[in-house]
């Protein structure tokens, strides 16, 4: 099978288009025939080498966490799935992979799947596992979101940040999203209540009692927007929001917090509820063949885009 893999860490460049044995599952595990998968965060820091001590530097590497496609087979101890279900889901965030999400094809635990939502496309479903299951959690489980509570999204118009603007509106936010004025119109539609630009200070934006960052960036200056309850979480790690992390913890409750999405069967069945509901949609700004991945991840560290770069593996 053909699969994405890095010889070295480095610019995308070191991405290539490898022939591979096809994985066999073991117990407990289901083998998908992968139709799509998309660029992530993650993936672009262990292609640079920034997780060597979770990726290991052990060559070649695969690359990609979330997929959607098809059940090809499974293995005793397998429940639920059977060959044919359109699934969706992510591989191991830490584990040392040979080969990654994109790929032909994977193997995973059947705890890490779920069926893909009726109605959608697979690579649209595929644009949603790691953005939608990050913003849900940031909102449902890190910082509790209730309705009618002011909530401010940092970095709106990327794959997490479309996902959190229709999240946050679904659980009755009022939802003010910071992006680039062309984009505006875009994020209305989703959901969003106000859209400002970045520079956007405090005396626009207002106190908020929950901020979602998907920046990293200047962290401590948005905490205190926070109202005397309010919560704050990032999911843009850096050396630098490392550090405002950890010296916010003496602001108690508004701390800024953190979390490593790992997402399992359950929030899988969650979050497909939501695009079932009608409430969470996907955004797509590009898709790019498999062979063509490089490219993807330098559209990807470009940013400046609404929505996810979706790679057709299947194409």
């Amino acid at each position: 099978m053909r699969a994405a893999q890095i010889d070295r860490f480095g610019e995308p460049d070191v991405l290539k288009i490898n022939e591979v044995d096809r994985p066999d599952p073991g117990e407990g595990e289901v083998l998908v025939l992968v139709e799509s998968s998309s660029v992530n965060g993650h993936d672009v820091i262990v292609r640079s080498g920034g997780l060597k001590m979770v990726s290991g530097r052990k060559f070649p590497l695969g690359t990609g966490l979330d997929f959607a496609g098809v059940v090809v087979a499974t293995c005793p101890g397998v429940d639920g799935y059977r060959a044919g279900d359109r699934v969706w889901g992510t591989v191991h965030p830490r584990g040392r992979h040979v080969t990654g999400a994109a790929a032909e094809y994977v193997t995973v635990p059947a705890g890490r799947i779920a069926l893909a939502p009726a109605g959608i496309s697979l690579s649209d479903a595929a644009s949603l596992v790691v953005a939608g299951t990050t913003a849900l959690i940031a909102l449902r489980d890190s910082t509790r979101l209730t309705s009618g509570e002011r909530v401010l999204v940092r970095g709106a118009a990327g794959g997490v940040g479309t996902a959190a603007v229709q999240l946050a509106h679904a659980m009755g936010g009022h939802v003010t999203a910071l992006a680039r004025d062309r984009y505006a119109p875009a994020l209305a539609g989703l959901g969003a209540d106000r859209v400002l630009g970045y520079d956007a200070g405090a005396e626009q934006t207002g106190s908020f009692d929950v901020i979602v960052d998907t920046v990293g960036s200047d962290l401590e200056c948005h905490r205190r927007r926070l109202t005397r309850n309010g919560r704050m979480v990032t999911v843009g790690l850096s050396a630098f929001a490392l550090a405002a992390i950890g010296l916010s913890t003496v602001h108690g409750s508004r701390r800024i917090r953190t979390f490593s999405a790992n997402p399992d069967s359950a929030l899988l069945e969650d979050l497909a509820g939501y695009v079932a509901s009608g409430a969470l949609r996907a955004v797509v700004n590009s898709v790019f063949p498999l062979a063509e991945i490089a490219a993807a991840h330098q559209a990807f560290s470009r940013g400046g885009i609404l929505g996810k770069h979706v790679i057709a593996v299947a194409a």
